[in-house]
């Protein structure tokens, strides 16, 4: 019974994916691990969503281009008034001042007046320091955003090619329960007719038939987890629900473990060149702020028509320069400067955390390498016992030289034997997808 409940937890934990068969008008694919990688890298939502990251990046800088290029306004605008101030000052603008307006009693009670203003404006930014150090924050953040597109991209590799291995894991568990149920299936029927003849007890042949459903519960249990994971693969390639995936690889084990240096850096991880880049903005804000205290430089040109009626009367124009300089702004400044230095070692700090993570992760996949390729050793000896015991044990049987529970002890222990050398190879194919992932291959 223990061996039997190792049996069914290792099921369910092992079996985490692979397609039952099709129902009628469903559509088959048969998918290498380098097409379904391929597929999720161009369907994927999540990789989608981080290029989609990298275009509002690129939209900031085209923003930043604002401290270079003139600014141009075009306003129209219409007053009416009596007001004897604005009445003279807007004839004058329109060119159409006679000698009668300045009599007494106009200028104190002069007429509704229409004015349109057309009006045409230029700022030509001259210098500006801080506006050109954003635009190197912009670039920079959109460096950062290229290279965690490219971790994504590498995490969603990842997880397809855990998910794809446990297709291949869970048909071959499958296929290994099958077996066992078929064995069974005889076995119970030699019971059957022992049992008959009065050659068995009734607890012996029950026995064969409690085994028989637990193998058929397994079977149930798989199947659930195999359909469960085969959604979540279908989500990643962003698949139709009525796509069955069938996997053509197979889980490949090498025959001598990769040399990887665990001690080395992987320096050219995505994730950590992306925190090194922030580092950098860091740098910039603090600069930034600096350059905050400068003062800032633009000319502007401005042309206006003024008429009763749209488009007509007189025109003027003004050209000068604006100067800006922020002499004190209540310690906002120096307080930017701090926090952008405290932002700048907190990125440092990140940044070495992160590559110390990375060398403990590499050491951690070269070990689960390491421990799969032993435990696969273990496994195929422990197998090739256990079918040799069985067939011993069933052809002891069949004579009635062996007892119902050595049979079906011996069965579970094959049965469990295939399993682990399964879940072995499963899990050396993972460690080395992520040992891939961890270096940034």
């Amino acid at each position: 019974m223990k061996v039997y409940k190792a049996l069914i937890g290792f099921c369910v934990a092992g079996a985490l994916t692979s397609p039952l068969q099709a129902k009628a008008g469903d559509t088959s694919v048969r998918l290498s691990l380098t097409d379904a990688i391929m597929m999720a890298r161009q369907n994927n939502y999540t990789i989608k969503a981080a290029r989609s990251r990298i275009d509002q990046a690129e939209a900031r800088v085209v923003q930043t281009r604002q401290s270079s290029l003139p600014k141009v306004t075009l306003s129209e605008t219409l007053m009416v008034t009596n007001d004897p101030g604005a009445a003279l000052v807007f004839k004058l603008q329109q060119s159409s001042i006679q000698a009668i307006d300045f009599m007494p009693d106009k200028l104190n009670n002069p007429n509704v007046i229409n004015d349109f203003n057309t009006s045409l404006q230029v700022m030509q930014p001259l210098y500006n320091a801080d506006a050109a150090i954003g635009r190197s924050i912009a670039l920079t953040a959109k460096k950062i955003e290229e290279h965690m597109a490219v971790r994504t991209e590498e995490n969603i590799g990842f997880q397809v090619s855990k998910v794809y291995y446990g297709l291949i894991l869970a048909r071959k568990n499958i296929e290994a329960v099958d077996q066992s149920i078929k064995t069974m299936q005889g076995h119970s029927n030699e019971a059957a007719k022992a049992y008959s003849a009065g050659l068995m007890t009734k607890s012996d042949k029950l026995s064969t038939e409690v085994r028989l459903a637990e193998l058929q519960e397994q079977k149930l249990m798989l199947h659930d987890a195999i359909k469960d994971a085969t959604d979540a693969l279908r989500v990643m390639l962003h698949l139709d629900s009525a796509v069955t995936i069938v996997p053509t690889g197979e889980l490949v084990v090498d025959g001598v473990l990769p040399v990887v240096d665990a001690k080395v850096v992987p320096e050219n991880r995505a994730d950590l060149k992306a925190l090194e880049t922030g580092s950098q903005i860091a740098v910039f804000q603090a600069d930034m702020a600096r350059a905050s205290r400068l003062p800032r430089l633009n000319a502007f040109l401005q042309t206006n028509l003024h008429s009763d009626n749209i488009f007509s009367g007189g025109s003027s124009w003004a050209l000068g320069l604006n100067m800006q300089w922020n002499v004190f702004d209540g310690m906002a400044s120096a307080g930017r400067i701090q926090e952008a230095k405290a932002q700048e070692r907190e990125a440092m700090y990140n940044y070495e955390a992160a590559r110390s993570n990375s060398v403990a992760e590499v050491e951690k996949s070269l070990r689960s390498m390491k421990t799969a390729k032993a435990r696969i050793a273990v496994a195929e000896k422990s197998l090739e016992e256990g079918k040799v015991s069985l067939e011993y044990i069933g052809a002891q049987y069949k004579t009635g030289m062996a007892m119902t529970f050595e049979l079906l002890m011996r069965e579970q222990a094959y049965t469990y034997a295939k399993m682990r050398l399964n879940q072995a190879k499963y899990d050396y194919c993972v460690a080395k997808s992520e040992l891939a992932y961890n270096r940034g291959n």
